[in-house]
């Protein structure tokens, strides 16, 4: 083989050592690089290693002959887009179609004429340089486009941990001044979590309402201190005052554009709705409560009855689940409960393990 380099490849395939010897003489006058081999199986090993512009293919060779040879070429990914120039003494019609069934993309009869070989060759080599180029274009556009997603995938992912950050610290504005309030907002979160998820809701949703749990009262914003703050019972005026949190927090998160707080938006306003409809502030019942606030209702509720207030000291883990089971029903939806008892020992876990007050441990909890 003559070497010149950046040269097309042209590869000739025949059995006659002169034939291969004029094909080699023709074409390396035209700035060609040449490789030359005796038979089909010669041929297919040596595609193995190198990749030609053209094939110049012999059709009658003992063994594997051309039809065969370019069967196998064409069918093969690495050099399927490779042109084969069939040079044979055959004239038939037959023959031709034979030829082009098998894979051929342009013939050359015995003797070769020199002018037709440089027309064959050089139109050839062009279409393949043409389908190179694509094909490198389009492989380079798909990697500019994966690293456009990945680097739009990474800018998403740093806006979605600050997003959770305010929104862990606007749930802490609007309870802040109770006590425990922190680890409360945790605490419910990760309650309502694991209930979704015995429920069978997706995990996306149950990553969502992890997210999007700390925000059910942040119309508390709303509710003036001597309300919010008594340790005693509420006046029928007061309680009055106090239910609006529900609706005042909807409001702060309507229109919102981002699936997290369109999510707390129906938790803020549901999460005080009853499966009896005597909860507020629509007075909601059964199936028409969302699932998510039925979640949530369980899940606060547990958590208020566990905690100190205000307006009382913790309750035990007997009387806090003794209470929940009372309510199924009536306060809560009855496959809710069950979910919730179901899953009781992540409950008692979970109860354990957020007592803290590190703003972090939330935005760390969602493995952000």
């Amino acid at each position: 083989m003559m070497d010149i380099p950046g040269s097309p490849t042209i590869l000739v395939v025949d059995d006659e050592p002169r034939n291969l010897r004029l094909m080699e003489a023709l074409l390396i006058p035209m700035g060609y690089r040449v490789q030359l081999v005796e038979n089909g199986e010669a041929a297919l090993e040596l595609l193995e290693k190198i990749s030609p512009d053209v094939i110049l293919l012999d059709v009658m060779m003992p063994g594997m002959d051309g039809y065969e040879v370019a069967r196998q070429v064409k069918s093969r990914e690495k050099t399927r887009s490779v042109p084969i120039v069939m040079v044979t003494a055959l004239r038939e019609v037959t023959d031709r179609v034979k030829a082009l069934e098998a894979g051929a993309d342009d013939f050359l009869t015995k003797p070769v004429d020199k002018t037709e070989l440089t027309a064959r060759v050089r139109s050839l080599v062009k279409v393949k340089a043409y389908h190179d180029h694509m094909t490198n274009y389009q492989k380079e556009l798909e990697a500019a486009v994966e690293r456009r997603t990945r680097d739009l995938k990474m800018a998403m992912s740093r806006l979605e941990v600050a997003a959770l950050d305010t929104v862990y610290r606007l749930s802490m504005a609007a309870e802040y001044k109770d006590e425990d309030t922190g680890a409360h907002i945790k605490r419910m979160s990760n309650y309502s979590a694991a209930v979704a998820r015995r429920l069978g809701v997706g995990e996306n949703t149950c990553t969502r309402i992890l997210h999007a749990a700390p925000m059910h009262d942040v119309g508390k914003i709303g509710i003036p201190d001597r309300i919010l703050l008594k340790p005693g019972k509420l006046t029928p005026e007061e309680w009055v005052i106090m239910k609006q949190h529900t609706t005042m927090g909807g409001r702060i998160l309507e229109g919102a554009n981002s699936p997290h707080l369109r999510l707390a938006e129906i938790i803020a306003l549901t999460h005080h709705e009853k499966w009896d409809g005597s909860g507020y502030p629509r007075g909601l019942s059964g199936r028409k409560i969302p699932l998510v606030g039925q979640i949530v209702a369980i899940s606060d509720v547990f958590d208020a009855l566990t905690s100190r207030r205000p307006y009382k000291d913790p309750f035990s883990y007997e009387k806090s689940f003794a209470i929940i089971r009372e309510g199924r029903g009536t306060h809560f939806a009855p496959h809710v409960v069950d979910a919730f008892f179901a899953v009781e020992k992540q409950i008692r876990e979970i109860k354990e393990k957020y007592q803290d007050e590190d703003p972090s441990a939330f935005v760390a909890l969602a493995g952000l």
